[in-house]
């Protein structure tokens, strides 16, 4: 196998040890989520005080993509990754404290502390596929951006069940420390093996940069806050809480649901190509997610109502949710390729990280809303918010460019 993997280009190697750096990186982040919300659940945090233990990662998310993005292109992002990777094991330690020092501005500041390194992660990630990729081949674009995007997504929820049965098995401080020695590894493999200056961009880049004077960028962006906040606004807190609560349902039992969900939403993602068109000779454009996000909308009101009026609430929230998944994952995947098909050649981690800053925003947002709406007015009420946000993100999707291109063979 070694051998096999030797013969293969460079720009092949190099996306597998991208994506395989991306990979690990994801299972301890949608393990660590799981961790917090069901281990401060069950010490009898609130729903609007576990939501405020992510409010630091949500933000410094937006910030670190900001800036992450123009630290991309002027280091490399060989380093931004390596950097993300080293941020996260640290999180992970911080975590691995007595109980008693487990207060909420200790896990505020080190849920912060891992917001920047998930975000540097995810930009360099989506970032390095641009810079080996010709950029003619935007249907091979979109296969990489989409493989890419689900099977993270797919490793994510097996994080999710991965946190859930940690938590029973270990406590939160083996899992956390068992998490920190594998991220461990894979920085060292990583600083090995990783070639630098990937994606440093030739021309001197100012700090005022960041900002994308791209139109179709912008839209985007804004479209993408939106659809992000939609999703948040009832799957980080009410919905584990909900199960839970609600459902009676344990926590590997949680922990699994959500799982399930994630990795269908991440092969769906992964996908994606085939469902939008590309089959046909066909890569997508601004009017296809104007009408992927249209039909979630329709969706999410269908799920609502029936929260709503109490109709067959288990089945109405397990096979409504999935089959919002599986929408939800087209729209995100379309997404994921339109930036990178937008952004510049050089510097792409500039345009690529403005992007996610607005992705960073709309999971401030939903998980705010999340703890708060559900605290106050219920599930039903976050299926609501998040009908009103997807709305708003067909309305502008209506403005991105509508020019379909041929995929190449």
């Amino acid at each position: 196998m070694i051998s096999a993997i030797a013969n293969l280009s460079k720009d092949v190697r190099q996306y597998m040890l991208v994506t395989f750096n991306y990979w690990n990186f994801t299972i301890t982040d949608g393990a660590l989520r799981m961790l917090v919300v069901l281990h401060f659940h069950q010490l009898g945090y609130s729903s609007l005080q576990i939501a405020s233990l992510f409010l630091f990662y949500e933000f410094f998310g937006v910030v670190t993509n900001l800036i992450g993005g123009w630290l991309g292109a002027k280091l490399g992002l060989n380093r931004t990754m390596n950097i993300g990777l080293a941020m996260q094991v640290g999180a992970l330690v911080m975590l691995a404290v007595p109980s008693a020092y487990l207060t909420v501005p200790w896990v505020m500041l080190a849920q912060a502390v891992s917001g920047i390194a998930k975000d540097l992660n995810k930009m360099s990630a989506k970032s390095a596929i641009k810079t080996l990729v010709p950029d003619e081949k935007q249907g091979a674009l979109y296969k990489w951006i989409a493989i890419l995007t689900g099977s993270k997504n797919a490793l994510k929820g097996a994080g999710f069940f991965i946190g859930g049965l940690l938590l029973a098995v270990v406590g939160f401080k083996g899992a956390v420390l068992a998490m920190a020695a594998l991220l461990a590894l894979v920085l060292i493999l990583s600083l090995v093996s990783l070639e630098k200056d990937m994606g440093k961009a030739k021309n001197k880049i100012k700090f005022k940069q960041i900002f994308s004077k791209s139109e179709s960028i912008n839209i985007l962006s804004a479209a993408r806050m939106f659809l992000f906040g939609a999703r948040d606004v009832w799957f980080v807190v009410a919905l584990p809480i909900y199960l839970s609560q609600v459902f009676d349902w344990d926590h590997t039992m949680v922990g699994g649901f959500l799982a399930l969900w994630v990795i269908a939403y991440g092969f769906v993602q992964g996908i994606a190509p085939k469902i939008t068109g590309k089959s046909k000779g066909t890569v997508p454009d601004g009017r296809a997610a104007m009408g992927w996000a249209g039909s979630l909308s329709l969706i999410t009101m269908g799920v609502a109502l029936g929260v709503q009026f109490n109709w067959q609430p288990e089945f109405t929230i397990v096979v409504g949710l999935l089959i919002f998944g599986a929408v939800f994952a087209v729209n995100s995947s379309l997404h994921s390729y339109l930036i990178v098909s937008y952004a510049k050649d050089d510097g792409v981690s500039l345009d690529v990280g403005f992007y996610y800053m607005a992705n960073a925003m709309g999971r401030l947002i939903g998980t705010v809303l999340s703890g708060l709406v559900y605290q106050y007015a219920g599930l039903a009420a976050c299926l609501w918010v998040s009908v009103i946000f997807l709305v708003l993100t067909t309305i502008i999707s209506i403005r991105l460019p509508a020019h379909p291109e041929k995929a190449e063979a």
